[in-house]
C-alpha cells in the first residue's frame, strides 16, 4: 500500500499548480511513450518521477474547443464552442448535405475559468502562450482586451510568440538557419517570461500556465545542428524527408523548454511544493506527427484526434515513475486544481476530479462514459478534394464530417450525422480501430447511441441540421 500525505488548506500545504500545455503534441511523440525517433530527455525524466497516463484525452480534436473545455471544465458540447474562433459567427461555406452550428466567437466571460476559481480562494494567477479563446485581435492570434487571460481569471499574462515559427513565418528572410553551437538552441522570450515568473518571491500559492505554441504548424526550425541530426537519421527517399526533419527539431525544443520550466522551478526551490501537469490540447498534425498506432489525427475523433500525453509529478505526495491506465479527460483539469486549492465548484461540470488517483493510482477506475462533439466539416478550404478515408500516418489531411463520440467501459462508438451511421470499436483489442463491431454487436450499439443523445441532450448540444442549400451548383 501507498503511504499519502493528506492535504490540509493552508497556503503552507497548498500547492502551487503548473499547467504546461503543447500544442499538436501527438500521443507517441514522446520516447516515454514509445516514439524511438524523437529526442525528448527532460519530459522523459519528468515521467520517471510521476505518472504517466495512457489513456488520457482531450476535450476536443481541435485547438479553440478544446482550449476552452480545459479551462472551464465543461464539454465542448455544454460550451457551444466546438471549433476554433472565427472572425464572425456565420455558416461554414460548404456545399455539403449538412449546416453545421454558427461559429462561436470568444469564450464566454459568463464562464468561470480554473484561473477565476483558484484567485477567489488566494491563488496569484499567471498566463504565458497562446490564448485562441477570442477572435483574433490585431494580428493572428491576438489577445482581445475584453476577452483575453486578464478578463478571464489571470493577473498576470504576457503575449508572446516566443521562438516558434509564428513569430518570423510571414519574414521570408527569416526563415534561414541559426549556427548555433551543437546543444544550443534560440532563447524563448516565452519561456523566459514564465522562467521569470517562477523566479520572483511568492506570498501565495500560484496557478501558472504555460501554453506552448510548439509543435504547431507552420513546421519549421532554424536549429541547424537539430535539424541536421534528424536529418541523418530520417531515409533520403522518404517523401517528407525534411517535413519530419523540422517536426522532430520541435519536438524536441519543446522537450528544452519544459526542461527550463522544470530547471527554475528547482532553482527556485518550489519542487517540492508545486504540481505539475503536462498534456497536449489535441491529437499530431496528420501531416507531421507520428499518431501510429492510433488511427486518425486533429481534426476527428478518432484515437489519434484525441488521445494525447499526460504526465503528472509532485514529489512527496504523488508516486514516482507509474502508469495509469484509467481514462481521463482534460476537463478534470478544474475539478482537480480546484480540489486542491479549496476552491468550491461551479454547477454543471463535465471533468472529474483526479486528487485521489494522482494520490494513489491504485484507485479502482470507476466506469466513465467520456463524450466527445465534432458537428463540423474538415478542413474548410478543398474539403471535397480531400481523401475520405481517414488512416493511420497515411501523412494526408481526409475529410472529416460532423460527427459525435461516446466511450465507456472499452467500447467506442461514433456516430456520423450524415446519414446516421454509427461505427463501434472495442479499444482494448483494436486500439487502432478498424474493426467496426456495430452490426456484431447490435444491442451494444443502440444503448451507447441512446446513452450519447441523452448526454448531448441534457448538455444543450448544438446539433448539424439540413443544409438548406444543398445541392448548391458549383
Amino acid at each position: 500500500m501507498l503511504a499519502l500525505v493528506p492535504i490540509s488548506r493552508g497556503d503552507e500545504s497548498r500547492p502551487n499548480l503548473l499547467f504546461i500545455l503543447a500544442d499538436d503534441l501527438g500521443w507517441s511523440d514522446l520516447g516515454c511513450y514509445g516514439n524511438e525517433y524523437f529526442e525528448t530527455p527532460h519530459l522523459d525524466q519528468f515521467a520517471s518521477q510521476g505518472l504517466r497516463f495512457t489513456r488520457a484525452y482531450s476535450p476536443a480534436p481541435i485547438c479553440s474547443a478544446s482550449r476552452a473545455a480545459l479551462l472551464t471544465g465543461k464539454s465542448p458540447a455544454r460550451l457551444g464552442f466546438e471549433f476554433v474562433t472565427k472572425p464572425e459567427a456565420v455558416y461554414q461555406p460548404l456545399n455539403e448535405p449538412l449546416r453545421a452550428p454558427p461559429f462561436t466567437l470568444d469564450l464566454p466571460l459568463e464562464e468561470i475559468t480554473i484561473a477565476e476559481a483558484v484567485s477567489a480562494v488566494g491563488y496569484e494567477t499567471a498566463f504565458f502562450g497562446k490564448w485562441h479563446l477570442n477572435r483574433h485581435y490585431q494580428r493572428y492570434l491576438g489577445w482581445s482586451p475584453t476577452h483575453g487571460p486578464k478578463a478571464q481569471g489571470f493577473q498576470v499574462a504576457e503575449e508572446d510568440f516566443g521562438s516558434h515559427p509564428y513569430s518570423y513565418w510571414n519574414d521570408k528572410s527569416e526563415r534561414t538557419f541559426l549556427n548555433l553551437p551543437d546543444g544550443k538552441f534560440p532563447i524563448d522570450s516565452m519561456t523566459q517570461r514564465a522562467v521569470d515568473f517562477l523566479k520572483k518571491p511568492h506570498e501565495k500559492p500560484f496557478f501558472l500556465m504555460v501554453s506552448h505554441f510548439y509543435v504547431h504548424a507552420p513546421v519549421h526550425s532554424r536549429i541547424k545542428w537539430l535539424h541536421d541530426r534528424y536529418a541523418r537519421a530520417i531515409p533520403a527517399e522518404h517523401p517528407r524527408h525534411d517535413d519530419l526533419a523540422h517536426y522532430g527539431s520541435m519536438v524536441t525544443t519543446l522537450d528544452h523548454l519544459v526542461g527550463e520550466l522544470l530547471t527554475a522551478l528547482d532553482a527556485a526551490g518550489l519542487t517540492d511544493s508545486t504540481l505539475v501537469v503536462f498534456t497536449s490540447d489535441n491529437g499530431g498534425h496528420p501531416e507531421y506527427a507520428g499518431n501510429a498506432p492510433l488511427r486518425g489525427s486533429k481534426w476527428n475523433l478518432y484515437e489519434g484526434g484525441i488521445r494525447v500525453p499526460f504526465l503528472a509529478r509532485w514529489p512527496g505526495r504523488i508516486p514516482t515513475g507509474g502508469i495509469v491506465e484509467a481514462p481521463v479527460i482534460g476537463t478534470d483539469m478544474f475539478p482537480t486544481f480546484a480540489e486542491l486549492a479549496g476552491a468550491p465548484l461551479p454547477s454543471h461540470l463535465d471533468g472529474t476530479s483526479l486528487v485521489s488517483r494522482l494520490l494513489d493510482p491504485e484507485t479502482p477506475a470507476e466506469t466513465r462514459k467520456l463524450i466527445w462533439h465534432f458537428p463540423y466539416y474538415h478542413p474548410e478550404a478543398g474539403f471535397s478534394n480531400a481523401p475520405p478515408k481517414i488512416g493511420i500516418d497515411d501523412g494526408i489531411t481526409s475529410q472529416t464530417r460532423p460527427h459525435s463520440v461516446i466511450q465507456s467501459d472499452g467500447w467506442k462508438l461514433i456516430h456520423f450525422y450524415e446519414n446516421s451511421v454509427d461505427e463501434l470499436f472495442h479499444l482494448p483489442s483494436d486500439l487502432s480501430e478498424q474493426i467496426d463491431r456495430s452490426q456484431a454487436e447490435p444491442v451494444r450499439a443502440k444503448r451507447l447511441h441512446q446513452e450519447l443523445e441523452s448526454v448531448l441532450s441534457e448538455s444543450n448540444a448544438r446539433l448539424p441540421i439540413p443544409n438548406p442549400d444543398f445541392p448548391r451548383k458549383k
